[in-house]
């Protein structure tokens, strides 16, 4: 497993821990008792990570990408999706063009 991935189920592991502990006292548990407050730190971070890529400031992308994952594994975790129910969608999408991916979503 890649240093990435193994920093990533870590991550998430935390997080998960922190379901049902004190929003005064824990970041985690109160984006998880609050998904509007965590969707809304997860479009933040977004933009914050899209406009340090322009920047082309690596260091300050590399934060703001970390950022931008904490706050996707808590709107995952807030919502009942596993990091295995996000692989399990790749690895449906593994062979197939992004293009001819993206069209079969629309309806």
């Amino acid at each position: 497993m890649s240093r990435f991935a193994e920093v990533v189920e870590r991550l998430a592991a935390v997080i998960e821990s922190r379901r049902g502990g004190n929003p005064m006292k824990s970041w985690s548990a109160r984006l998880l008792a609050d998904p509007t407050l965590a969707a809304k730190k997860l479009a933040e971070e977004s933009l914050e990570t899209a406009l340090a890529g322009l920047r082309e400031d690596k260091t300050a992308l590399a934060a703001e990408s970390a950022d931008l994952i904490y706050h996707w594994l808590a709107v995952l975790a807030g919502a009942g999706v596993t990091l295995e129910d996000v692989a399990a969608q790749l690895e449906a999408r593994e062979g197939r063009s992004g293009l001819e991916e993206k069209a079969s979503r629309r309806r």
